[in-house]
């Protein structure tokens, strides 16, 4: 059901880097780490007619490939994966980026989040499901995983997910991200899977309270109450909250 939900908020979800070609999808998710997509995207159309071909990217001063990727941060460390990649898609791959995930983890600077970009959006293969900071942390919120490390939240997801998912779960939760569930300010009282989420902090309307208090309230009725607190004044551990969980982990199947 949490699936079925956002697919219904956002079915036109898509990768959000612009890319005419495998080779330009790998170089701007390269630049992509620790960086918006809207500042790749700034960045990308100067530097994919300055370097239309992987050859030309191996060729390149790497001073002039750190100048114009300067402002996506850690200009100095992404212009040595775009140049050590790029000479290993020109010594061994005729300058063609491979489809395969472990062709493309014997690149220089690609680990299993941009093999999994590419071969889901250039090839439309689904190996595996991108776990970027907004997937990592909306599954941890929906009690889909506890784990902390991608690769086994990949795991996990891959586990509970249909194969034919497995892509577009991703765009979804990382536009959900960006749009409803915002890491410091999120806006459950507009999130779509938020009877869902044994995270989700919504408050009390007035249109919900039919009595006033006139004496101390007992214990079943504060635990009918919505909670106000935040998350971390919660308490850890509340039987509820594991029930939904396992709702909300199980409903990610449907």
């Amino acid at each position: 059901m949490v699936n079925q939900r956002l697919t219904s908020a956002y079915p036109d979800a898509r990768c959000s880097l612009d890319h005419q070609s495998p080779l330009e999808l790998l170089i701007a998710t390269i630049l992509s780490a620790q960086c918006t997509d809207e500042r790749v995207n700034m960045v990308t159309p100067e530097l994919f007619r300055r370097f239309p071909t992987a050859e030309a990217y191996a060729r390149a001063p790497i001073a002039e490939i750190e100048a114009l990727i300067h402002s996506t941060g850690f200009f100095r460390n992404k212009a040595k994966s775009i140049q050590g990649a790029t000479r290993r898609l020109t010594e061994v791959y005729s300058g063609s980026v491979p489809d395969t995930m472990d062709e493309l983890l014997s690149l220089p600077g690609v680990a299993r989040k941009t093999a999994n970009v590419v071969l889901g959006n250039a090839y439309g293969k689904a190996s595996g499901v991108v776990v970027d900071t907004h997937v990592q942390r909306i599954t941890r919120l929906l009690g889909l995983t506890r784990e902390h490390d991608p690769k086994k939240i990949e795991l996990e997801l891959m586990a509970l997910l249909p194969p034919g998912e497995w892509v577009g779960w991703s765009h979804r939760l990382i536009q959900h991200g960006r749009r409803v569930c915002i890491a410091r300010r999120p806006r459950c009282g507009d999130c779509v899977v938020a009877t869902l989420c044994p995270s989700a902090e919504i408050p009390i309307r007035p249109a919900q309270v039919t009595a006033r208090q006139t004496g101390p309230m007992s214990k079943t009725s504060a635990r009918l109450q919505p909670s106000t607190r935040t998350r971390s004044e919660r308490p850890k551990s509340q039987p509820d909250r594991t029930a939904r969980a396992r709702r909300a982990k199980s409903s990610a199947l449907r």
